[in-house]
């Protein structure tokens, strides 16, 4: 009896390792052999939240590998079946297993892109963002501050916490994933300009130099004013003098503005009212790029209070009110007569 144990025991431990050293086999030409694409290239979408599992039957599914099971095994033999990223990959005949998986774990997806534009007010991003074909929505119907709370920033105002720049993304980027991505730019840019600003800046805190940078962005299109700008601004802080700016009046005429600002318009008592309100708006009135940024923070230095258009996109800058008055009926007035 115990002779035939011990040879069940044996046979038993071969069988074991015939079994192992069949399914080594397998694995290892599996893993080395070419992936199926005997049509061409094709194109393969791993959706956001998708594991390794579900991943490899829809491999299957589409006939790009003959067994997921195989697939699985592979992942997790190397420590990487939680490491799989969600995107549009292109895939090209020749391509093995091992490789198809190390696509996928370094997320060399098919990159789409984004330009979201300096100036533009938080509600034209989103709607840029939702337009996109490519990008997932999942805040329609969702407020402003629903929004701030799925970014974990309840207590913020949205308003030109966004950094505009060209994003590059692969396909399934929801449209929180790609705000959060915008976000943490902004923080990144903001926080390293404001430790390199100068001293003796009338601002309390960088989000301060936020709201400035967005005014001064909305009032010139110029990149070489804009530290010009930021010195008059500066300035007028400085002596606690009103900002009287024509940008915060629209941006807190909100949709009633028709294109035109009334005297009504400057006498209409807004947060935003920078004619009737001294210091600050209370928010960014957009989304200020970083030329704008590093003018609020490094500002030229200016004796002018004061500045008036040009008509071409540039500005008259004066020091005193007379010579504002003077350039107000030079550039101004007289075109309008």
């Amino acid at each position: 009896m115990v002779k035939l144990i011990r040879r069940l025991l044996t046979w038993s431990f071969v069988a074991a390792l015939l079994l192992t050293a069949v399914l080594a086999f397998q694995l290892l030409r599996f893993q080395h052999g070419a992936i199926p694409l005997a049509s061409g290239p094709a194109v393969f979408l791993i959706r956001s939240g998708s594991n390794i599992k579900s991943i490899s039957q829809e491999l299957a599914r589409q006939k790009i590998i003959d067994d997921p099971w195989l697939f699985i095994l592979l992942a997790k033999l190397r420590g990487v079946e939680t490491r799989v990223r969600a995107g549009e990959y292109q895939l090209e005949p020749g391509l093995t297993a091992d490789e198809l998986l190390g696509k996928f774990i370094q997320g060399n997806a098919i990159q789409y892109k984004l330009t979201i534009i300096e100036g533009w007010s938080f509600r034209q991003m989103l709607a840029a963002i939702a337009e996109d074909p490519v990008i997932e929505s999942t805040l329609q119907g969702k407020t402003d501050a629903e929004i701030m709370t799925l970014l974990g920033q309840s207590d913020q105002h949205p308003e030109g916490l966004f950094f505009p720049d060209t994003y590059r993304f692969p396909k399934g980027t929801s449209d929180l994933d790609f705000l959060r991505r915008a976000y943490q730019v902004m923080q990144k840019h903001l926080e390293r300009e404001w430790s390199q600003r100068v001293p003796g800046l009338p601002l309390k805190s960088s989000y301060e130099a936020l709201i400035l940078a967005s005014i001064i962005e909305k009032e010139t299109g110029a990149g070489f004013e804009r530290p010009l700008i930021a010195g008059v601004f500066v300035e007028r802080l400085k002596l606690k003098m009103r900002l009287q700016t024509d940008p915060t009046i629209i941006y807190g005429l909100g949709p009633d503005f028709d294109g035109n600002i009334r005297y009504r318009d400057l006498r209409k008592d807004t947060p935003y009212n920078t004619y009737l309100r001294a210091g600050l708006t209370p928010t960014p009135i957009a989304l200020p790029g970083l030329d704008s940024i590093r003018a609020a923070l490094n500002p030229a230095s200016t004796k002018a209070l004061y500045f008036v258009s040009k008509g071409d996109g540039t500005h008259q800058f004066s020091a005193t009110l007379d010579e504002h008055n003077a350039a107000v009926s030079r550039y101004q007035l007289n075109k309008q007569k």
